[in-house]
């Protein structure tokens, strides 16, 4: 708009020259007329250029503010795309303990079924091995006047009877257990027998429980006598 006012105003310029000089010569009054209408022409065109140009700032006091209004804009979508990409790195950081966790749990689990299945193996041989002696005991009642019971505490207790000739329902006991490392473990001997830590220690090596119980019966005998 401003570049056809400046032509506007050229070409107004050109006509005012062209009839300066076809006028010039033949009537001054016509000069002066024509010099009050160019001041006049000048006058109004500056007067629209002025406001052109008011209306020019303006539109760009509109357009700054726009930019900076965008800038503003474009400032707090960067920070919204800072803290997505930051929630987003949280996130991944999170996926990534709990797949960690995942796999504690899974391991603690496998853990745990093995230990399950050690001490199911363990129980069972215990069972079985209690069977044993259970089966021995008819035997050894039998043979030795021995009874053997169950008491509390996973333990076995070994009566003797027959000990004593003058007092042969005179009871001689110990109990027997398992301890930790599945050896066998003797207490509450009555009466005591300095040489029981002793045989404990030897039928642990040799596994041979019937000559242990031969010794003990031997030991108690041997207190009678003495």
């Amino acid at each position: 708009m401003l570049e056809d006012e400046l032509a506007l105003f050229e070409k107004s310029i050109n006509e005012f020259g062209d009839k300066f000089r076809n006028g010039l010569s033949d009537n001054p009054s016509q000069v002066l007329g024509l010099r009050d209408a160019f001041k006049d022409s000048i006058r109004a065109l500056s007067e629209k250029l002025s406001l052109k140009l008011k209306e020019e700032e303006r539109m760009v006091e509109t357009f700054l503010e726009y930019q900076n209004q965008l800038c503003k804009q474009n400032k707090l979508i960067q920070e919204k795309k800072d803290n997505l990409l930051k929630m987003i790195d949280e996130v991944k950081d999170k996926k990534q303990e709990l797949e960690v966790l995942t796999a504690n749990i899974q391991d603690l689990k496998e853990e745990y079924s093995r230990k399950k299945e050690t001490i199911s193996t363990a129980n069972k041989a215990n069972e079985e091995r209690l069977k044993r002696l259970q089966k021995s005991a008819d035997m050894y009642r039998d043979c030795l006047g021995l009874e053997i019971r169950k008491i509390h505490g996973d333990k076995l207790q070994f009566i003797f009877t027959s000990i004593d000739p003058k007092n042969p329902e005179s009871p001689y006991m110990f109990s027997l257990s398992l301890n930790e490392a599945r050896d066998y473990e003797v207490s509450d001997c009555s009466p005591h027998l300095e040489c029981l830590a002793e045989f404990q220690e030897k039928v642990r090596k040799t596994n041979n429980f019937s000559a242990f119980l031969a010794n003990i019966r031997k030991a108690f005998i041997a207190t009678v006598y003495n």
